[in-house]
């Protein structure tokens, strides 16, 4: 009789080994923010940003993910990178490139250079990575002339006079031109008609360049303009001081002393806002308020609470409103409130986060409307 010999068996666990397979397959993400306005600058120097962009990309994508699935998230950010609009006016890009899933979009928001190489597309990193620049108007006001500045990377620009301002100011270039902004009969006309020519201009200059406002003057002109601007709610403070004989350096050192805690300032501002839209019927509050609205194309300004925005991560179901798409963990869009920063970013819109208790009347959410 054969007797069939059995192998050990250490020997047949062994023949039938497999290489073990992780149970969690990595999915590498890039997400690239630049500040990206083709009409105002040379095309080779955003073309120069661009590739140094994409480099650092490349490298971490190559460093933190080697493998297949990061020779193809590379492969389609290059061809992202092919096909970008330089024809677009708006001011920045950002690019959401995964194994599943690609976004481009062009933005009139002010963005910080960065590129996040993770696991996870999230549009609200747009809102975190906002450039806070410290930028306000400053209406200086004297008896025999009044200018306008703007301050802008602690740099002051004269906003030009009246006649410019109506015959060449353009959203784009406005800051290039510097000019005194003065009128020099203004002792030949009464002082009150004088300073609503002075709340004309700067009417004009906020709807190019809508900014929080410092009035310098004297006692008295800070009163009577107090009496007849039309912008009280953009004006943040007033700085009373005799300013005749000021140097532009001595404003500065006040200036700076008064924007030390910016972000009180930009909360005081948005109250103002706030408050001008619900005068004004463009003030809508609460979830299901402001998600039509916006699904509707008119966010101009959407404002969060930081917490809100936190709790929708942790309590994605009490946010049951109508998808326009279906959420997937692929996208940069997780949940209705990305939905909503999406919306009002693509309609040329802004997002604010504000302090916790901010809204505190407004449901946490508030969206001020397109006037």
């Amino acid at each position: 009789m054969n007797y069939q010999v059995m192998p050990e068996p250490g020997v047949a666990i062994q023949g039938i080994k497999r290489a073990e397979i992780n149970s969690v397959y990595r999915f590498p993400s890039v997400s690239i923010f630049l500040p990206f306005e083709p009409k105002m600058g040379m095309k080779n120097t955003l073309t120069f940003l661009l590739a140094k962009a994409a480099d650092k990309a490349v490298g971490e994508l190559k460093d933190k993910y080697p493998g297949e699935m990061s020779i193809l998230v590379i492969q389609k950010l290059k061809a992202i990178m092919k096909h970008l609009n330089f024809s677009t006016h708006k001011k920045s890009l950002a690019i959401f490139v995964s194994p599943v899933f690609e976004k481009v979009y062009y933005l009139n928001l002010d963005v910080e250079e960065k590129v996040i190489v993770n696991e996870s597309l999230q549009i609200r990193d747009l809102v975190y990575n906002k450039k806070q620049s410290l930028s306000f108007h400053i209406l200086l006001l004297k008896e025999k002339e009044s200018r306008i500045f703007l301050n802008a990377s602690n740099s002051f620009v004269r906003i030009p006079s009246e006649g410019l301002i109506a015959e060449n100011i353009r959203p784009q270039n406005h800051t290039d031109r510097i000019s005194d902004f003065s009128d020099a009969s203004s002792k030949e006309i009464p002082m009150k008609t004088f300073l609503h020519r002075v709340d004309h201009s700067l009417d004009i200059i906020l709807k190019y360049s809508r900014l929080p406002v410092f009035v310098m003057g004297t006692e008295d002109l800070i009163e009577q303009f107090k009496n007849l601007t039309n912008h009280r709610k953009d004006i943040i403070e007033y700085l009373q001081g005799d300013y005749e004989e000021s140097s532009l350096e001595y404003l500065k050192k006040i200036l700076n002393f008064c924007i030390i805690d910016w972000q009180k300032i930009k909360q005081k501002y948005l109250l103002g806002q706030l408050e001008e839209a619900a005068n004004k019927n463009s003030l809508v509050t609460g979830m299901a308020n402001v998600w039509q609205e916006v699904m509707n194309r008119k966010g101009q300004i959407l404002i969060l609470e930081k917490r809100y925005l936190q709790n929708t991560v942790q309590k994605e179901d009490v946010l049951n409103y109508e998808m326009t798409a279906p959420y997937n963990k692929f996208s940069c869009i997780k949940n209705p409130v990305d939905e909503l920063i999406e919306k009002v970013l693509e309609n040329g819109g802004n997002v604010e986060l504000v302090s916790n208790g901010f809204l505190q009347k407004h449901d946490q959410v508030a969206l001020i409307k397109i006037f």
